[in-house]
């Protein structure tokens, strides 16, 4: 087969592009239109035409939702109701992280609402009726936690056990023990000026939550600019400099409203910016580690992980140990703000709006994708959801039924994104 001079010259050409591309877009469908602003623009659109959807239907499915309560009630987006919900995401948005780590692998945990309400007895009363110093009843009722994702790990990587019958049967055993923890009282109350009631109750000043909001964007650029440096070294493709500055504009102006609406009523609390740091330290474990990029590994596919020499059996371990925990850590926070431990504590509908707020926020029910801000969005979703109505004078009943059809509408645009990227090619 003879080449012409004008064939050869294009070969070359098209030669030449793919050598000066980037390696991680040495491919015909990554290579065109990936310079530069516009580039990038058209590189996000593809993205979300293969089905690549990220958090972007959980802000749009937000902003619905504030838009659409605020209409019916304005006292929504007051600043004292606004103060409130974020109080309300702080325990269950916690027990939510751990969610995502087990959903990371594909694997699910149905009693975390049981360990979150045994840690809230166990801290409850080693403090109150054993007057152990609370960082010591603290740190037990952690560890009780860990404990318990310790055994789950055992028993999944031992005997094989699916992850959802060995968490269904702790989520009825840990309750019993729960009862036996409590006694028969049933109920313990915290002393109202016990440092732990006063952890909840306890707000950041104003100037300081400034300072704090003037170091998050710092940090988010600089990181930013890192990252691009260090791809830029690796020879791989790098965000044009103009999209980080507009990022980070526009998340300076989102926390610098939210922040405004806060400090107008009682401000940012210390219990929500001890979650919102969790959120921040475990979304760098997963997408900056290489324990992070094991998980996704594992819960992308199994055999490829352990025929890649990753530790299957420790991350497995490992993420249920931390789930677990996390679920305790919940547990006290829920404990402080109610100021005691009861009965019911981790009970009702605490396991299925973590769950749920997990799944919402962007975390695949299938493994492999997902993000620790996913806990964040879908609880702070949860409870929008959960405040309006209330503000509206509908029961519980209506909450259910609004909670449902919303999870049904995240795993069912979570199906159909997961079938755009297996067509697009991109897994």
């Amino acid at each position: 087969m003879s080449t012409t001079p004008e064939t050869k010259n294009v070969t070359e050409a098209a030669s030449e592009d793919q050598t000066l591309a980037a390696a991680d877009l040495q491919d015909e469908r990554l290579i065109a239109g990936q310079k530069g602003v516009v580039g990038w623009i058209r590189s996000f659109a593809n993205r979300q035409r293969s089905g690549d959807l990220g958090s972007l239907p959980v802000i749009i499915g937000l902003v619905l939702i504030w838009v659409v309560f605020q209409l019916l009630n304005p006292a929504f987006l007051s600043s004292r109701n606004l103060v409130n919900l974020t109080l309300q995401c702080a325990a269950v948005g916690t027990i939510a992280i751990g969610v995502v780590l087990v959903l990371l692998l594909g694997e699910i945990d149905l009693s975390i609402g049981s360990v979150s309400g045994l840690s809230a007895a166990v801290v409850v009363v080693t403090f109150v009726q054993l007057r152990w110093p609370l960082a010591l009843a603290i740190l037990a009722a952690i560890a009780s936690g860990a404990l318990v994702g310790f055994i789950y790990g055992m028993i999944f990587n031992r005997f094989g056990v699916p992850s959802f019958v060995i968490t269904l049967a702790g989520l009825l055993g840990f309750l019993g023990l729960q009862l036996a923890v409590l006694g028969k009282d049933g109920s313990i109350s915290i002393p109202f000026k016990s440092p732990l009631v006063k952890f909840s109750l306890t707000f950041l000043p104003n100037w300081l939550s400034w300072v704090l909001l003037v170091v998050v964007v710092g940090l988010f650029l600089s990181s930013r600019l890192r990252l691009n440096q260090l791809r830029a070294r690796a020879g791989l493709s790098t965000t044009p400099v103009l999209s980080i500055v507009v990022r980070t504009a526009l998340l300076a102006a989102l926390l610098a409203v939210a922040l405004y609406a806060l400090v107008l009523d009682r401000g940012l609390s210390i219990m929500v910016l001890v979650f919102l740091i969790l959120v921040v330290i475990f979304d760098f474990l997963i997408r900056r580690t290489r324990w992070g990029r094991s998980v996704f590994a594992v819960g992308g596919s199994v055999e490829a992980a352990r025929r890649a020499g990753i530790d299957v059996k420790r991350i497995y371990l490992t993420v249920f140990m931390l789930c677990s925990a996390l679920a305790a850590i919940g547990g006290i926070f829920a404990a402080a703000r109610l100021g005691s431990a009861n009965q019911s504590s981790g009970g009702g509908d605490v396991n299925l709006n973590a769950i749920a707020a997990a799944v919402i926020g962007g975390t695949s029910l299938f493994g492999g994708r997902g993000s620790a801000y996913s806990a964040l969005l879908g609880v702070i979703v949860l409870q929008s959801i959960a405040s309006g109505l209330a503000l509206m004078n509908l029961d519980s009943k209506v909450q259910y039924m609004v909670t449902g059809a919303v999870l049904l509408l995240a795993v069912t645009i979570d199906s159909l994104s997961r079938r755009a990227r297996a067509a697009a090619g991109r897994g």
